[in-house]
């Protein structure tokens, strides 16, 4: 089996190359390969990624080796084919490493240990997940929209700037963007069921929000957790939508909404989504992201694509 580790070196963690080190020791013990490809430009893992699996298929393992971006980009290059991908949590919020490690608080160490790594005795699972397609890109975690865009354009900026910070960028980033309305509006037309397995739409040309979560996975924004039951297998999207709220109303939610208690709050509403279209309600770019990275879109049409990424689990 050839392990094709994509590095991106100015990802959040500061150890990689002891990590690493570590690491081609133990592959000079073994039948498995080990390549290492570093990525240089947005982009880049995507591409990489995309040329071992065409190349090897389900012979190679893409080792992401970075956050949340190079995870995005991965998924988009080998989405549909036969070939895993396994994340050792390398960068600074690791958010959707949150959901499959099923902790907040990530031990890479302890992540690379369990995969076998270090003792040359290489084992996981591979079981497949669902994704989001959106505009023909795919997304692997949250797709949101409105106060947690920026959020997360604030925080990102900040991390980039002071990045000892890690996740608590994306906490700091939540007091400047209050200072702002937090009152916004988007066209939506949604296809939903309920947890009862009722479908129904959800529409409004114009709807007033202050925030909108489709989510694949759990956790975004370093850690803000709007679907703490997502399942990713499951050919649903777990969705969160927050009605329009002031200052006073919003401060008292946000630690309900880190810990991932959403139903506990009154201006949340929760429910589950197939697919849908997202347009601009006065026709400039949409206030939203995906994966963490902002959208240049004025329109998105979305659905879930089930099964379509083959991922490594530790057993």
């Amino acid at each position: 089996m050839k392990y094709i580790f994509v590095v991106n070196p100015i990802a959040g963690n500061d150890d990689k190359h002891k990590v690493f080190s570590r690491i081609k020791s133990t592959f000079r013990y073994l039948n498995d390969e080990m390549i290492v490809e570093e990525t240089k430009c947005s982009g880049d893992a995507k591409d990489i990624s995309k040329r071992y699996s065409d190349k090897y298929g389900k012979d190679c393992v893409i080792v992401s080796c970075g956050g949340d971006g190079t995870v995005h980009e991965i998924a988009n290059g080998i989405a549909g084919t036969d070939t895993p991908m396994m994340i050792l949590p390398l960068g600074t919020g690791n958010d959707f490493a949150k959901k499959i490690y099923g902790t907040k608080k990530i031990n890479v160490e302890n992540v690379i240990k369990a995969f076998g790594f270090y003792n040359g005795k290489i084992q996981y699972d591979v079981k497949p997940i669902d994704l989001i397609d959106y505009n023909g890109e795919k997304c692997i975690n949250v797709m949101s929209y409105g106060l947690d865009t920026k959020v997360e354009t604030i925080g990102r900026k900040i991390a980039e700037k002071v990045p000892r910070l890690g996740h608590q960028a994306y906490n700091i980033a939540v007091f400047p963007v209050m200072m702002q309305s937090l009152k916004y509006k988007i066209n939506v037309d949604i296809n939903c069921i309920d947890k009862d397995g009722n479908e129904y739409k959800l529409q409004g040309e114009p709807m007033d929000y202050t925030l909108f979560a489709i989510c694949n996975a759990s956790y975004y924004g370093g850690g803000f957790c709007p679907a703490p039951d997502s399942i990713l297998d499951d050919g649903l999207l777990d969705y969160a939508l927050c009605k329009p709220v002031n200052v006073a109303q919003a401060l008292p939610l946000i630690p309900k909404y880190s810990q991932g208690k959403v139903d506990d709050i009154k201006y949340i509403e929760t429910g589950y989504i197939t697919g849908g279209r997202i347009w601009s309600a006065d026709g400039g770019k949409l206030l939203g992201n995906c994966d963490g990275e902002n959208f240049d879109y004025t329109e998105v049409n979305f659905k879930v694509e089930p099964k379509v990424l083959k991922l490594c689990f530790i057993r």
